[in-house]
């Protein structure tokens, strides 16, 4: 049940491909196809399964700094849920996600990995956040993200 190097890697790609898939849908097919996607991506990546995850997205404040509900982290999102003041952060028309790693750490079916998550959207603008994930493999033996943090780089 230990995770790999390899495991990691293919987990934030899926994470990524969802991403962009979500805001495709988004534009093309509207929030009904996109909230669709955002569910089965939530359901296939995320351990809220296991219990609480503890998610801290990037552009999140205030009472819902915090998501540690499925409900949360659906609305951060995709948005139109009114207990959430968000717009969807998966809506934002990205078309390209990639990682770039500054550490990793793997102790048998538990993992950690840090780095830089690099979002380009439709019209090439990119934002990149500093984000953490820490993984669980379930009793499947499916890699789920128990930890979600995410921030944008610090500016002196």
């Amino acid at each position: 049940m230990t995770i790999s190097l390899e495991n990691l890697q293919s987990a934030r790609k899926a994470w990524g491909d969802a991403v962009v898939a979500i805001a495709t849908a988004y534009d093309n097919e509207g929030i009904a196809k996109a909230t669709e996607l955002a569910n089965a991506a939530l359901d296939g990546a995320y351990g809220y399964n296991l219990g609480p995850v503890l998610f801290k997205p990037t552009l999140a404040n205030g009472d819902a700094t915090f998501r540690t509900t499925r409900e949360g982290a659906l609305a951060y999102f995709v948005g139109h849920n009114p207990a959430f003041p968000d717009k969807g952060f998966a809506l934002k028309g990205w078309r390209s996600v990639r990682s770039e790693t500054a550490a990793t750490f793997v102790d048998g079916d538990t993992a950690m990995w840090m780095g830089w998550v690099i979002f380009t959207d439709k019209s090439g603008t990119v934002l990149k956040v500093d984000k953490s994930w820490g993984y669980k493999k379930d009793s499947d033996g499916v890699l789920r993200i128990v930890l979600h943090h995410s921030s944008l780089p610090y500016r002196p």
